[in-house]
């Protein structure tokens, strides 16, 4: 996977993760529950940026930042399900 610059937007319990790439923008939405859990809402990858690993990523900052910064993920959205049964290994960043 390739390395992919993403920000992260927030204002109050709403924010999101963006990645662009070639003037295309991929996001993952997200809403914070607590300061203990953020429920992933939505990932969204244009037709174009399909197959880059751009969703992927985003995934990974998500789970990056919930273990850095001490919450835990709740996948609403099936993508990120999808990629947490995908990762074993992440299992301590998700609550299901």
């Amino acid at each position: 996977m390739s390395e992919f610059a993403i920000t992260r937007e927030q204002n109050g319990s709403k924010g999101r993760y963006v990645l662009v790439l070639n003037g295309h923008e991929a996001d993952l939405t997200y809403s914070v529950l607590s300061p203990e859990a953020v429920i992933a809402d939505h990932t969204g990858v244009p037709d174009a940026l399909r197959g880059t690993g751009a969703g992927l990523a985003l995934v990974t900052r998500l789970v990056a930042d919930a273990r850095s910064e001490g919450f835990k993920i709740v996948p609403l959205c099936p993508f990120v399900n999808a990629q947490r049964r995908k990762h074993p290994d992440w299992a301590d960043a998700f609550k299901v």
